[in-house]
């Protein structure tokens, strides 16, 4: 199963909500292109919702990385929303859990960007 990307704008803040896997070769490609896409379109505050990703694996933990620098380094802000118990065991082991900004509530991790 590839992902799939679908965004939303809320209050300012692009969502994009990731279903199926981000795993070598096409997943990674997919968030990579989604993160590209909204940044070239001006969004600097964006939150990926988790939430339906069934497995991710170490190149789609560099990708979830990358997008992270990318959007830092220009200047916006990258959130994530919705672990699944497998997403936030794996960012525990990595030690990831600390450096990301890590939600469960969407409400939360909207108002969190102002």
């Amino acid at each position: 199963m590839s992902m799939k990307v679908a965004t939303r704008q809320v209050d300012g803040v692009m969502v994009l909500d990731l279903s199926g896997r981000i795993t070598l070769g096409e997943g990674s490609v997919t968030l990579r292109d989604a993160i590209h896409d909204v940044m070239a379109k001006g969004s600097k505050k964006i939150l990926l919702n988790l939430g339906n990703i069934s497995y991710i694996d170490s190149s789609g933990i560099g990708e979830l990385v990358s997008a992270f620098t990318s959007v830092k380094n220009a200047g916006g802000d990258l959130k994530l929303l919705n672990l699944t118990k497998k997403v936030h065991d794996l960012l525990q082991i990595t030690k990831l859990y600390t450096v990301f900004d890590i939600w469960d509530s969407e409400t939360s991790a909207i108002s969190a960007f102002k």
